[in-house]
């Protein structure tokens, strides 16, 4: 299991870091990233779901929130 702190990091970036850490995962392997809520939540939302992966919030806080990213493959 891997972890991203993507607290303050501004759109598009944190989707681009995401999208890297998700490229360097083992087959099986799990991305718990913590992120911003609003516009960088839900960009993170999208374009995970454009790109195939399930996921689910695993933590919810007043400014940021805990996804986990299963890798599929």
């Amino acid at each position: 299991m891997k972890f991203l702190d993507l607290k303050s990091i501004p759109c598009p970036l944190n989707v681009v870091k995401i999208k890297l850490a998700l490229e360097k995962l083992s087959p099986k392997e799990e991305l718990i990233i913590e992120i911003d809520k609003g516009e960088p939540e839900e960009m993170a939302h999208q374009n995970l779901k454009k790109m195939g992966y399930f996921y689910k919030e695993i933590k919810s806080g007043e400014n940021s929130t805990t996804i986990q990213i299963f890798n599929a493959n």
